[in-house]
């Protein structure tokens, strides 16, 4: 049975250059290891995510090229992440942080990465039951944190080799909920991995600091919801962090810093071809801007794996 990798763009902007290159990415990996593709449409951020975006991605996908075998949306289990949060509050791994984000980088220490390394200020509200549940129904502003075990985690990467990181030391316990109520970006991708079945995990570089804390929750979810939710034992994906394109000034390409968007690129007349073209020669695929067909453009990709 093959196994399943996923391509998850979030709904917050039009797609960009970054996106297609971890779709190339992607698809190249499903075509070395036979794998089938999931597009998982990563609305978990409703402050931010739109519509008019939701229908981009499948649109600009489809102009480009790209076939899939299966899709959803993530705002479709929100009723679901409900209930893997009350498990996990009922065996007192849940607990109320009201830290605001001026207190976080004031109070803890900063990794080198800039990343706030929580030091547990509000874990005492797991002192009972009864206070947790009052805590986490007041109505003070506040994120949930999931209680994190002081351990150290050793993976493989395909490309960048061997890791070993303790999710405790490197951001603390961290949020599953924020202060605005949605769901965190750990928490979402973590459940719909587990039950999407997700066997491969193809994403950027950027992304690669959240690879422990992701192996720690979802291990921490299957053995917390397994008999009581259809969530399956865990079995660590295979996972391969790519290089990212970047600026100018060396910032990676984001849909917060303006990024231009493919379809610009295809209201300016540009095909496809041309399009993937200008990605490849970006990444260092090819030594001249030179249109490319996709299954070209996927294929050069796979052999670089």
């Amino acid at each position: 049975m093959p196994g399943i990798i996923r391509f998850a763009p979030s709904p917050t902007g039009f797609l960009h250059e970054g996106h297609l290159l971890s779709a190339l990415y992607v698809w190249a990996a499903a075509l070395k290891w036979n794998l089938k593709i999931h597009l998982r449409i990563e609305d978990h951020d409703q402050g931010r995510a739109r519509k008019e975006y939701i229908d981009g991605i499948r649109e600009d996908l489809a102009w480009l090229g790209f076939k899939y075998h299966s899709e959803s949306i993530q705002s479709s289990h929100f009723d679901f992440f409900q209930k893997v949060l009350d498990k996990l509050t009922a065996k007192g791994l849940v607990y109320p942080c009201t830290c605001s984000r001026k207190q976080l980088q004031s109070e803890n220490p900063i990794s080198e990465t800039g990343e706030v390394i929580y030091q547990g200020k509000c874990s005492h509200v797991i002192a009972s039951r009864v206070q947790r549940s009052e805590a986490i129904q007041g109505s003070e502003p506040h994120s949930l944190r999931v209680v994190i075990t002081d351990k150290v985690i050793n993976w493989h990467d395909e490309r960048l080799g061997d890791f070993s990181e303790n999710p405790k030391q490197q951001c603390g316990d961290f949020p599953i909920r924020d202060r605005d109520g949605f769901w965190t970006y750990q928490f979402a991708v973590c459940i719909d991995d587990l039950t999407e079945g997700i066997t491969h995990i193809v994403r950027g570089e950027d992304i690669r600091n959240s690879t422990a804390r992701q192996i720690a929750l979802s291990q921490l979810i299957s053995d917390t919801c397994q008999g009581d939710l259809p969530i399956p034992a865990y079995t660590r994906p295979l996972y391969l962090h790519h290089p990212l394109i970047v600026d100018s000034s060396g910032k990676k390409l984001s849909k917060r810093e303006h990024a231009y968007s493919l379809r610009q690129d295809k209201d300016a007349g540009k095909t496809p071809q041309e399009i993937l073209g200008q990605i490849l020669y970006k990444a260092g695929f090819l030594g001249n801007n030179t249109p490319t067909a996709l299954d070209q453009a996927i294929a050069m990709v796979a052999e670089s794996l």
